[in-house]
């Protein structure tokens, strides 16, 4: 099978022995004994991937330069995603990516869709980030969460035709997540909600959505439970989305709560949990968000370079100035920082090792590169590239939320000097 034959379900049968993260059963060969050899396929270099790994990558690469790329200014300036580009997502499998074939699925790992994130981005971040919740928070907390009878009627979905959205923000519920005041009150088998939520992505489009709602104010963040509601819902109200800076294509929407009455049987995971599962899932997620804001610095850069190589000033290549070449490998460096980061923590998470740290470090660098990496490209693209002609503004507007959504900078770095300061309690 070639690349050029493959689509992105493609990948998904041809199984091979996964990557070990530890070494092999034989034991360690002493380093003065030289065998180079071993010592290195014991521990592979972390841009290593496993055969899977890499057909779903060149797959991915192939899928969105081809069906989404034609489409990305149209889709900006409109401020809409384009009804094909979803349905040729789900058509790919890359909106199911860990959710088990049982249930329509790709069956394939957390570092597969870190990949896919990465690689969607590159191109374009609206849908790259449409495919990150999907995959690193909808899916994920029903297949941690969900019932047999919640599995069987979302995960079929959620891997072919409808996209989920996640629940969380209010009004005076932002870094302080668990301030949320949105309530659900008890009634015999049902709970009525009350409400609203602000900053949902995937509003517009989505068919369900995970909210989490108090079900006992008095108990603080200890009442929050996660509630599944359809779309359909009565009293259930999707705002006009947001006029935003970037990620134009991805649906913003508040939402509002009049009265919604959601079965008992639609409690996703235990009652007062929510945070729990809140804390967990956005931990993970904030991979899914360094992986999207290191695609979308190497792709501005990958669009970049080539015109510094191109463009001919007093005589000479703009690329061959050591001012800019000094500059353009600055940012090189800060883009394979930030990729060995995201790779890791994806790895650790895979591995079942703490990786809380190593997110928010991957999280926080990355966004911090995208900025650094985007602002360069339009300096080094000159007039051209502060016009529309040329990708490279979109991708300035684009980053900047990699600073904000899924915890903030400062967020992030107080989480990261919290396990520091744990680590030299001794």
């Amino acid at each position: 099978i070639t690349h050029r034959d493959l689509n992105t379900r493609t990948w998904v049968s041809v199984r091979t022995n996964r990557w070990k993260h530890t070494t092999s059963s034989r034991s360690v060969p002493d380093v003065a004994s030289h065998h180079p050899a071993e010592v290195v396929s014991s521990f592979p270099p972390l841009q290593t991937y496993t055969e899977e790994e890499g057909m779903m990558r060149e797959a991915v690469k192939k899928y969105a330069q081809e069906r989404i790329f034609p489409l990305v200014s149209q889709m900006d300036e409109n401020s809409q995603m384009d009804k094909e580009v979803i349905k040729s997502l789900f058509e790919q499998g890359l909106m199911g990516i860990e959710i088990d074939p049982e249930y329509g699925g790709t069956g394939s790992s957390f570092f597969s869709s870190i990949l896919v994130i990465e690689e969607l981005a590159k191109v374009d971040p609206s849908v790259a980030v449409l495919c990150d919740i999907q995959n690193t928070l909808i899916n994920t907390l029903f297949v941690k969460l969900g019932t047999p009878a919640q599995k069987e009627k979302y995960l079929n979905r959620l891997s072919t035709d409808m996209i989920g959205s996640f629940c969380l923000s209010e009004a005076e519920s932002g870094s302080d997540a668990f301030a949320l005041k949105t309530r659900a009150e008890k009634h015999k088998d049902y709970y009525v909600i009350n409400g609203s939520k602000m900053w949902i992505s995937n509003a517009e489009h989505a068919g369900v959505f995970l909210v989490m709602a108090n079900v006992d104010l008095s108990a603080g963040y200890r009442g929050i439970t996660c509630f599944i509601v359809d779309r359909d819902t009565e009293g259930l109200e999707i705002g006009k989305k947001e006029n935003k800076l970037g990620l134009r294509a991805s649906s913003t929407c508040p939402l509002n709560f009049d009265n919604v009455k959601v079965p008992e049987k639609n409690i996703l995971g235990e009652i007062g949990h929510g945070y729990k599962y809140a804390i967990g899932m956005l931990n993970e997620g904030r991979i899914g968000i360094a992986a999207q804001m290191l695609g979308l610095a190497q792709g501005c850069f990958d669009h970049t370079v080539p015109y510094t190589r191109q463009r001919v000033q007093f005589g000479k290549r703009i690329f061959d100035f050591q001012g800019m070449q000094h500059q353009i490998a600055h940012v090189a460096t800060q883009i394979e920082a930030a990729r060995l980061l995201t790779y890791n923590a994806a790895r650790l998470k895979e591995a079942g090792r703490t990786f809380i740290k190593e997110a928010c470090m991957a999280k926080y660098f990355s966004a911090e590169v995208a900025t650094l990496t985007t602002s360069k490209c339009i300096e080094w693209m000159g007039g051209v590239g502060f016009t529309k002609d040329y990708p490279i503004e979109k991708y300035y507007r684009d980053c900047k939320i990699g600073t904000i959504y899924e915890g903030t900078t400062n967020i992030q770095l107080s989480t990261m000097a919290k396990f520091i300061d744990k680590e030299y309690n001794v």
